[in-house]
């Protein structure tokens, strides 16, 4: 069996929906670009504007309490910097996220739509080479088809692959097939992946990312009928390269 790349996905804010790619370049050692490059700091988090870095996901506005954020898209327009937000189909801002008064009009709009969830004022975290990420180290998650299809088979009904938020949607393979390239090396189109763990799994599943309803136990249903909470694996680009849907993917010999 043939197993290829169907979707490539950057979430620009941590907690906020997809942007589908047709193609990225990936970097040795580097993310997708522009992946998480926001989150929503809340009004007790940490993180720090005047010493910008990689905080835990407990530092920000994310789906694991803050399920209203799937109401939202995002669509991050990288060669201006700037990033609208639109809700019910609607635009309800846009500024441009890289400069200070853009953040601080997005941050007005974040404020007023989660003022129960925030704990204060929002802030639109950035970081120069960061990636707010569930991992500090550079890692690319990638979530297999056929295991969310198996997992439906448990749940009894649909599963949204979006839930796992991932970078690469893979399919044409085995379920749980991407257990198995654990320390071995992938030829995706151009680039070389090194895979390196398992991706454990939290609340955040739970949330249906059209909706925002609460609607699954997604780490529940995976220890029932699998014994685990785990759903895709992350890896490391090893080489770079160019990267599309409809590209390979193989285990290297």
């Amino acid at each position: 069996m043939t197993i290829s790349v169907v979707d490539i996905c950057r979430y620009p804010v941590k907690g906020l929906s997809a942007e589908s790619l047709d193609a990225v370049a990936l970097e040795p050692g580097g993310r997708l670009p522009h992946d998480r490059r926001f989150a929503l700091a809340h009004g007790a988090s940490r993180f720090a504007s005047a010493a910008p870095g990689w905080q835990p996901k407990s530092e920000f506005l994310t789906l694991l309490r803050s399920e209203r954020l799937a109401l939202l898209r995002a669509r991050f327009e990288a060669a201006t910097g700037h990033l609208a937000i639109e809700r019910a189909g609607k635009q309800v801002a846009r500024a441009r996220a890289t400069e200070p008064i853009g953040r601080s009009i997005l941050e007005q709009f974040f404020s007023a739509f989660l003022r129960v969830e925030s704990q204060g004022a929002v802030r639109l975290a950035e970081a120069a080479g960061v990636a707010f990420t569930d991992k500090a180290e550079p890692l690319i998650s990638i979530i297999n088809l056929a295991s969310v299809r198996d997992l439906e088979r448990v749940v009894g009904g649909p599963v949204e692959p979006l839930r796992f938020r991932a970078n690469l949607y893979i399919d044409g393979g085995a379920p749980w097939q991407e257990f198995g390239w654990l320390d071995r090396d992938l030829d995706v189109g151009g680039v070389r992946l090194g895979v390196v763990a398992r991706i454990g799994r939290c609340g955040a599943t739970n949330v249906d990312p059209a909706s925002g309803a609460r609607d699954l136990n997604i780490p529940l249903a995976l220890e029932r009928g699998f014994g685990h909470a785990q759903m895709g694996v992350y890896a490391r680009v090893l080489e770079g390269g160019r990267v599309q849907r409809g590209d390979e993917v193989a285990a290297a010999v």
